[in-house]
């Protein structure tokens, strides 16, 4: 596990941007079904913070991959430069909505072989601080992906991982038991998967919940000691699902295709109601 933190407070990130040299500040503002982020990005953000567009950006095109297919590394290692990330300074991501977006950038950077990249706690509801509008021009970075530094689960590893480990579904619960399916097109979960909503692992104020309670709730769910699987519909949400097991002790591993993918193969077997089938 990282010896870093996955996550900032807002107080930590003040101090950190008032250093000689402040991290790279990304905002991921990114909401399933739009608004774009980008507007409000640009009447509002954290000083210093570079957009980046989590479907443009942080994703290849919607394919047989899923509705979020991981990026290609030469592409994604490209807009990270141009967002001015390079591999020896510290990363900080945000977003204003549950943690998913910041957590994609999170995560796909984590996989990539940077280390030192950390989510602010909260979000953009978190800060206190001042906000600027419009876009800073900000200097090219140095960061080349070097994609693995993180478990990446397949169709296959998840079907195996729900049988022999634990793979969490980070979706709501009613999509988990098939009661309705808003986007994909089979309502349902993988077979042996658990059930494990994302907003569970934040508190009221949309903050983390501390390390201890967080490994209680996947320690009830059954996870042990070391990898420890997650998917959702797309692969966006489960990296906060990542960030939530990461600061619980856990490894995480993400199926980024998710059931947005899973679901596109007839072949795949579907499970419905409230247990993992």
């Amino acid at each position: 596990m990282n010896a870093i933190s996955p996550i900032i407070s807002a107080a930590e990130l003040a101090d950190a941007l008032a250093r000689t040299v402040p991290p790279v500040l990304l905002d991921v503002r990114y909401r399933l079904g739009g608004p774009h982020g980008r507007p409000a990005y640009e009447a509002g953000h954290i000083p210093g913070a570079v957009f980046v567009d989590l479907d443009a950006e942080l994703a290849a095109p919607p394919g047989p991959g899923g509705r979020h297919p991981l990026p290609d590394p030469e592409d994604f290692g490209a807009a990270m430069r141009r967002a001015g990330v390079s591999g020896d300074r510290a990363v900080i991501v945000y977003d204003a909505d549950k943690g998913w977006g910041a957590a994609r950038a999170w995560w796909l950077l984590r996989w990539a072989g940077h280390r030192n990249v950390r989510v602010l706690d909260g979000g953009l509801g978190a800060w206190d601080g001042p906000l600027e509008s419009g876009s800073p021009v900000v200097a090219g970075g140095d960061f080349t992906p070097a994609p693995g530094a993180l478990p990446l689960l397949t169709a296959d590893t998840a079907a195996e991982l729900a049988r022999t480990g634990l793979l969490l579904d980070a979706r709501a619960g009613e999509r988990y038991r098939g009661e309705t399916e808003p986007i994909d097109a089979v309502a349902g979960h993988i077979p042996g998967a658990v059930s494990a909503p994302t907003d569970e692992n934040l508190d009221q104020d949309g903050r983390f919940l501390a390390p201890g309670a967080l490994r209680e709730r996947f320690t009830a769910l059954g996870a042990v000691p070391g990898e420890v699987g997650v998917y959702c519909g797309s692969g966006v949400s489960a990296a906060q699902q990542a960030v939530a097991l990461e600061l619980a002790g856990f490894t995480p591993a993400l199926y980024a295709g998710s059931w947005s993918a899973w679901s596109r193969d007839p072949a795949r077997p579907v499970a419905t109601g409230p247990q993992p089938g």
